[in-house]
C-alpha cells in the first residue's frame, strides 16, 4: 500500500471547510484526477476518475465522519483506497486541512507514478486547488451535518447537503 499525507492552510473557518468537504459533487472542481463524483446516499459514492490516463469507476463509502473533525472512507470493490481528511482550527478563520490517503497502485504506469512521487505531488496541487475555491468563495457551496460511524449514520441533522 502507497501512503501520501498533506495539508494545507485555508484561511475559512473551520465549519466553511468542513462544510465544502461533504459536497463530494464538488471534488471534480479541485481534484485533477476525479472527473465525477455521485452522492448514492449519506454514507456512498460512485466515483469516475482518471489515474495516468486509465479510466477507473468505483464505489466508496464513508466510514467514519464526526462534523468540524474529520471524514474517513474507503473503496467497496475490487480498488483497493482509503482516505481520511481532517480539519484543525488554527485561528478564528483559518483552518488546517490534512488529506491521508492509502492506495494500491495497479500496473507499471501507477507504479512507476507511485516511485516518482507523482501522486505525492498530484495531491499537494489538488489541496492548494482546494484552498483557492473555497478562499475564493468565501463559503461553501453546501452541508451535511451528520455523522458517521461503523458506516453507518449515527446522527443525520434535519438539513439538506445543499446551502440556500
Amino acid at each position: 500500500m502507497s501512503t501520501i499525507e498533506k495539508s494545507v492552510e485555508v484561511d475559512v473557518p473551520i465549519t466553511t471547510a468542513y462544510n465544502q468537504w461533504t459536497q463530494m459533487e464538488s471534488y471534480p472542481a479541485f481534484m485533477s484526477s476525479v472527473d465525477e463524483v455521485k452522492q448514492i446516499d449519506d454514507t456512498r459514492t460512485h466515483w469516475r476518475v482518471n489515474v495516468a490516463g486509465v479510466d477507473r469507476e468505483f464505489d466508496s463509502e464513508i466510514t467514519d465522519q464526526v462534523r468540524d473533525q474529520h471524514i474517513a472512507w474507503r473503496s467497496i470493490g475490487e480498488l483497493h483506497h482509503n482516505g481520511r481528511v481532517a480539519f484543525e482550527e488554527v485561528g478564528t478563520d483559518a483552518t488546517k486541512v490534512t488529506l491521508t490517503m492509502e492506495w494500491e497502485p495497479e500496473g507499471f504506469v501507477e507504479k512507476a507514478g507511485d516511485l516518482l512521487q507523482i501522486d505525492d505531488m498530484t495531491i499537494k496541487r489538488d489541496l492548494e486547488k482546494f484552498k483557492e475555491m473555497i478562499e475564493g468563495q468565501g463559503f461553501e457551496s453546501g452541508a451535511w451535518r451528520g455523522e458517521v460511524t461503523g458506516g453507518t449514520v449515527t446522527d443525520s441533522p434535519d438539513n439538506s447537503r445543499d446551502v440556500e
